[in-house]
């Protein structure tokens, strides 16, 4: 069987895969699974082009890590063909850990267990299947490796997961601020002293990524209508487990009624992940479309309101708002849909979202000058905005019926 196939990417062109061992990992059912899971939860109802999936951002990373290994081997890096392998698998199986819509229901239906945390679970147990080939890909994802730059491709503050999910998600929404120069910062990319840097010819192709991944986040990521269908997603979830645990009926598939029915999964063994790979977006929606007839007010309505895109005001503001503000919004609504002080909390809402471009104290992004010196993009730019990027903005929400 011919394992050399290729997939026609809408940004990259042509995809190859490269060896038999990436197709057979492609092919599996836990992979394919990618292929239901949305690559940015709720944003189509914001953004109607937006319904690709994290299926098509593993590929396309897969790609991107393909060009970066290349660019590397032709200013004379060592990288050996089992370390090669090792990266694309690491990037490849990077976000199979997600569950339904992506990070919205990160935290829902698995209590203190990060997407990240699955993937690496995901990767062992494939690890097995597959007689111990994904054992060097493991220990680059996981930062083991003892070169520290193959991990820096796959999780930094410019890695290639970041490279492509700004590209695809700014080619999908339409957003155009978002949409960066992968080919140019990848040609740029080298090495000193085991950690990547980017050449000073690069500097404002950097400078472009780190002020579209602000402008991304504020007009995509936490657009105020897709948190408010993000919240009224979770919140779905949250009273279906309520009405669970007091005994009450509901409809769903098999895999997703286990998760609801669990109150806290403390330990991931290979039988609880089975079952994880067994639930996607599917099931979420074929569920909420079913609850949209139960007797229960609270989730017929929460219900309702992402099916038909129905969704609460949201006000967002600099400021944070009054305690006598809220507990006046909440009275009128308790009072206007006859709901209890426990019902009230599903229809309204107030937080913080927090918007950082670059992080400080984190893996930083340095730019290589020809002299040898390596700064800081902070310190090696001169775009006075970038060390205001560097600083979280705190903005604050009140989402309530209409």
């Amino acid at each position: 069987m011919n394992k050399f196939k290729i997939f026609n990417d809408p940004i990259y062109g042509f995809i190859s895969i490269p060896n038999e061992i990436i197709f057979d990992i492609i092919e599996h059912p836990y992979f394919q699974r990618l292929r239901r899971i949305s690559q940015m939860g709720l944003s189509y109802f914001v953004y109607p082009g937006a319904h690709h999936t994290r299926f098509e951002h593993a590929l396309g990373a897969m790609h991107l890590m393909q060009k970066a290994i290349h660019v590397l081997k032709t200013k004379s890096i060592q990288i050996s063909n089992k370390e090669e392998e090792a990266l694309l698998l690491a990037i490849l199986l990077h976000d199979i850990g997600h569950g339904p819509f992506s990070h919205t229901l990160e935290h829902s239906l698995i209590n203190n267990n990060k997407h990240e945390d699955i993937s690496l679970l995901f990767m062992q147990k494939l690890n097995k299947e597959f007689d111990g080939k994904l054992t060097l890909a493991i220990e680059i994802f996981k930062g083991k490796y003892h070169r520290l730059f193959f991990n820096q491709l796959v999780s930094s503050q410019l890695d290639i997961d970041r490279l492509d999910y700004l590209k695809r998600d700014s080619f999908y929404t339409g957003v155009t601020e978002g949409n960066i120069n992968t080919e140019r910062i990848i040609s740029m990319l080298t090495v000193i002293d085991d950690n990547l840097v980017v050449e000073e010819k690069g500097i404002y192709s950097v400078e472009k990524f780190i002020v579209s991944r602000r402008l991304m986040y504020w007009q995509v990521y936490l657009h105020k209508t897709s948190l408010v269908a993000d919240y009224i997603l979770i919140n779905i979830l949250k009273r279906a487990k309520e009405l669970i645990n007091k005994g009450i009926e509901i409809d769903c598939s098999t895999p997703l009624k286990y998760f609801l029915s669990n109150k806290e999964i403390k330990h991931f063994d290979e039988v609880i992940l089975q079952k994880f790979s067994e639930i996607d977006d599917y099931d979420i929606i074929m569920a909420i479309k079913q609850w949209m007839n139960h007797s229960d007010y609270v989730l017929s309505k929460l219900s309702k309101a992402v099916i038909y895109r129905n969704f609460p005001k949201i006000r967002v503001q600099d400021s944070e708002f009054s305690i006598e503000e809220i507990v006046a919004i909440k009275k009128k609504t308790s009072k206007r849909l006859n709901l209890d002080d426990t019902q009230v909390d599903y229809f309204v809402k107030s937080g913080v979202i927090e918007n950082q471009a670059y992080n400080l104290n984190h893996s930083s992004i340095n730019i290589l000058y020809k002299s040898g010196k390596i700064k800081d993009i902070i310190n090696a730019s001169d775009h006075l905005n970038l060390m205001a990027l560097t600083k979280p903005v705190v903005k604050h929400f009140v989402y309530y019926p209409k």
